[in-house]
């Protein structure tokens, strides 16, 4: 039976990510993922596809903070009962969204660790969880959606079949097998064959007594080009290229990997690795 076998949240939008034993299942994704957000200072939404040296910034959450860490050393606090913060409006692919402003101080810091970007100073943000940012309906089947700053949908499920298929490829090509950590995926499964996840509907754990549904292929950008421990892009074209000549979905080009996934469950739950799951295939399957 297929197994979870990593959790990784990722508390600020294109920084380092966290990796868990255990997370709770909320309608906008594993409790506090892409909770904040870097913008410019006129407010434009910037991410590794941007600035890649976000990658080399680890976001750490305690019970009362949420704890920035340059991979030079160097750190910011910021607490999570901050008060008396600026609200804004933000926009995220399209999507109007309210946030508040972690203040003058967390800009500064960030700036100066990234160097900002194209001369403009950097903000940080954090989501206003009042507000409700909706799933695009048209790939849903019928569920209610929402999520945070993540880019379109609560879930990024990856499989671990897929990446050795994946690396594989690389190998034979002459190029460098890349790790799980390039695709940010928030739940990593094993036991399925590679690719399947594209056929699946849903999965469903017994175990943990949720349930989530695959929703739509993930189309990979240069941030799978990003080490994510420095920022830096060794390679420009991979696994870009690869992903594109092994046509993961067939019918759709481009370079696809992983599936983003909604919750089905309305308890929510706590996944855990180890959990074991089942699946249903689509229809069509």
């Amino acid at each position: 039976m297929p197994v979870v076998t990593q959790l990784v949240i990722y508390p600020v939008k294109s920084m380092h990510g966290i990796s868990v034993r255990e997370a709770e299942l909320t309608p906008p994704g594993l409790k506090y993922d892409r909770n904040w957000m870097v913008t410019d200072d006129s407010g434009l939404f910037i991410t590794q596809r941007d600035l890649p040296s976000l990658a080399a910034i680890n976001a750490n959450l305690s019970s009362d903070e949420l704890k920035l860490k340059h991979s030079q050393g160097d750190a910011f606090h910021i607490s999570l009962q901050s008060a008396n913060r600026k609200e804004v409006a933000v926009e995220v692919w399209g999507d109007q969204c309210r946030a508040f402003d972690e203040g003058d101080d967390a800009a500064k810091w960030l700036t100066e660790k990234t160097g900002g970007f194209k001369g403009k100073k950097l903000r940080l943000l954090n989501f206003d969880n009042r507000f409700r940012r909706i799933v695009d309906s048209s790939y849903l089947k019928g569920e209610d959606s929402h999520t945070a700053f993540a880019d379109g949908f609560p879930y990024l499920i990856t499989s671990d079949y897929s990446l050795n298929r994946l690396n594989e490829r690389l190998i034979e090509s002459g190029s460098e097998p890349v790790p799980m950590s390039r695709f940010r995926p928030n739940i990593v499964v094993t036991g399925l064959e590679a690719f399947l996840e594209n056929r699946i509907e849903e999965i469903y754990s017994e175990q943990g007594g949720y349930r989530l549904g695959l929703r739509k292929p993930c189309k990979r950008c240069k941030v799978t080009t990003v080490d994510q421990n420095t920022g830096i892009i060794h390679e420009t074209r991979e696994p870009l290229r690869t992903l594109t000549l092994m046509n993961t979905v067939p019918g759709l080009r481009g370079a696809y990997f992983g599936q983003n996934a909604s919750l089905l469950s309305q308890d929510g739950g706590i996944i855990r690795l180890g959990d074991q799951f089942d699946f249903t295939l689509k229809p069509d399957d």
